[in-house]
């Protein structure tokens, strides 16, 4: 299933939350991500807004019983008892979230086959109108992951989801994530999300972001949040390249920095202060030489903010990257640069 060679279609986690209310009823759903993506969250959203109560299994911390339940003798037969989280006494429809599925060990991932195709365990059924959804992480994101059994593979619908600035920010403002992380995330939208590192080192996600903040309040409120103590929260909750921009764009006061995308639209945003201009152009340069600007911009919108940054801003963009700017139409602009070097 995770094979990077493999071809798969990915969805955000408000599309997985509607496919989770409009389905998990009736179908099990397995979302996988990388770590630290914000699936369990999506989950208990979807069933709080359904009006159901969140149950959840941890893989890493079940046993097969726990899924089966425990024999006792009634009369001359053994009879199964499921556990309690599983089929309450109520008989009320519930969220059932197997959570960490794919490290399930290849005995609990059996456990769970007839609960996942046929709602059962045993001789008892779920309650009608439970939902059942699983989350994991992927084999490639060198998670706690085991191989998962092509049965279990072909009792589910497995989601695949990606990150999503825009979503993401639009939670934040609700959820009272900073200011200042929630500008860099618009300012530098791919550190939200980076790969998960070979080494064990911290990285970058959603989650870390949302602790971080969550730890700068808490610093903040006991008046111990300095230069420094900012330093170490950040180094120690995000990518270390991440953690040096965060700190620097706030250490100077420069969390109101407009977009790169913002600025190539309209380049009457460009800021005029040295520091801020610095942070822009660096942004710029790393968008066109990963050549994310080739589906976003055309090359008129290139053309004219070339022309109207400094002669100096517009060479320290260009250095290194004249085929690059070529690429997304920039011609007109290197023959001028061109001439104003050579003269000719």
């Amino acid at each position: 299933m995770s094979n990077n060679n493999q071809l798969s279609e990915t969805i955000t986690l408000s599309e997985a939350r509607t496919l989770i209310q409009s389905l998990a009823h009736e179908q099990s759903l397995l979302l996988l991500s990388a770590p630290g993506l914000g699936k369990s969250d999506t989950v208990f959203q979807a069933a709080k807004a359904a009006g159901l109560e969140c149950k959840s299994l941890l893989g890493t911390q079940i046993a097969p019983e726990d899924v089966s339940g425990i024999p006792r003798i009634v009369g001359e037969r053994s009879v199964f008892c499921p556990p309690r989280i599983l089929l309450p006494e109520n008989a009320q429809p519930f969220c059932l979230f197997l959570d960490e599925l794919p490290a399930c060990s290849p005995d609990i991932q059996k456990a769970f086959y007839s609960l996942l195709l046929e709602r059962r365990l045993g001789e008892h059924a779920l309650p009608k109108g439970t939902w059942v959804v699983a989350a994991g992480n992927r084999i490639e994101d060198r998670a706690l992951v085991r191989s998962i059994s092509s049965a279990l593979i072909n009792r589910v619908t497995i989601l695949n989801i990606r990150e999503d600035h825009n979503e993401w920010l639009r939670w934040g403002v609700q959820n009272n994530i900073r200011s200042e992380i929630l500008s860099f995330i618009a300012f530098m939208p791919d550190a939200l999300m980076r790969p998960v590192p070979n080494a064990p080192v911290p990285f970058s996600t959603p989650r870390s972001w949302s602790s971080l903040s969550r730890s700068l309040d808490l610093t903040e409120s006991k008046n111990t949040l300095t230069t420094s103590t900012r330093r170490a929260l950040a180094f120690g909750k995000v990518s270390a390249e991440d953690a040096a921009i965060f700190c620097a764009i706030v250490d100077n006061k420069l969390q109101s920095l407009p977009s790169a995308n913002e600025v190539i639209k309209n380049p009457s945003l460009f800021p005029t202060e040295n520091s801020a201009a610095w942070f822009v152009l660096q942004r710029i340069r790393h968008l066109v030489a990963t050549n994310q600007l080739q589906s976003t911009t055309t090359p008129e919108t290139i053309n004219h903010f070339l022309n109207s940054i400094k002669q100096e801003y517009r060479f320290a963009l260009m250095i290194d990257l004249v085929p690059h700017w070529g690429s997304l139409g920039a011609n007109e602009t290197l023959r001028e640069a061109l001439r104003e070097v050579t003269g000719i």
